[in-house]
């Protein structure tokens, strides 16, 4: 799985690789994000109602109500950050998303944890002319959120896609990865058919990423990892 990833690549250039009009850029003046975790806002690139790409902030992890044991009131409610491949045309939590909201979720970086006490923080990016190329998970996004309080109801939210792990993500994590896709397949994942959709949800090919940085202290490595 994943659950803390970065996104540092300035907005000018996100529209450039994203192909996002300057007018459908809704991010505003945003920062390098170098530490995501759920429940953080962080750039997704979506259709707009009449087709055309824009760029927004959206919350990360769909959500859910949670009742509290002790008291069965509400408390937070759970975020959820990755779907599996495996589920997304299947589960019925997923279903209308993978078919009708599916999204790019720009990305730099992302982190993977291995061992207990300390753990020790993988930051897996693709190989590139930069340090950390740009690069976007197969992500899905809503915009409602049912059951929750009126404040959250309505709130943006996306997940991330995930799949097996290939062969330099196995010795971290044996079983999950997110989803990277190339470039030349995101029209395909906004646009195409559910089947040429789920052809995308592969590994990506190990050769082509790196381990660009290993240690402990999850923080220190946030915000030294771009």
């Amino acid at each position: 799985m994943c659950n803390l990833y970065s996104s540092t690549t300035a907005t000018e250039a996100m529209r450039q690789l994203f192909d996002v009009k300057p007018e459908n850029d809704r991010l505003g003046n945003a920062r390098p994000l170098t530490a995501i975790w759920p429940k953080y806002d962080a750039p997704v690139v979506r259709l707009s109602g009449d087709g055309q790409r824009e760029l927004l902030n959206m919350s990360w992890g769909f959500l859910t109500p949670k009742m509290s044991k002790k008291t069965g009131k509400p408390i937070s409610p759970d975020a959820w950050n990755n779907a599996r491949a495996d589920k997304v045309a299947s589960s019925g939590f997923w279903k209308g998303s993978f078919q009708e909201r599916r999204c790019l979720v720009p990305a730099t970086s992302f982190r993977e944890a291995k061992g207990r006490n300390p753990a020790t923080n993988y930051w897996f990016a693709l190989k590139g002319d930069e340090a950390r190329p740009p690069f976007a998970f197969a992500g899905m996004w809503r915009g409602v959120q049912p059951g929750l309080p009126e404040d959250k109801l309505n709130l943006l939210t996306h997940t991330i896609i995930t799949t097996t792990a290939n062969e330099i993500v196995r010795p971290v994590h044996p079983n999950r990865m997110p989803v990277i896709l190339a470039p030349e397949d995101y029209e395909t994942w906004m646009t195409g058919s559910s089947d040429e959709a789920l052809a995308l949800l592969r590994p990506f090919p190990a050769e082509k990423m790196q381990v660009v940085r290993e240690g402990g202290g999850v923080l220190k490595d946030a915000l030294d990892s771009d």
